[in-house]
């Protein structure tokens, strides 16, 4: 489980930045790299948002 939680952060890191970028800059670095909403995006959001769920998830858990 350890490995997991290093992959959910890292992932929760991109997201956090990518949110970064377009609230500040109006630049959404991950679309622009894998293309507007191409499924390779679609993927990257998907994987960051359920990687912000487990995180949510093993911290609560953890109480």
């Amino acid at each position: 489980m350890k490995n997991l939680n290093k992959i959910a952060l890292i992932l929760v890191i991109i997201g956090a930045i990518n949110w970064g970028l377009i609230g500040i800059l109006n630049f959404d670095l991950v679309a622009t790299i894998f293309g507007e909403m191409s499924t390779l995006t679609r993927i990257i959001y998907s994987l960051v948002g359920i990687s912000g769920l487990y995180l949510i998830y093993e911290k609560l858990m953890k109480k």
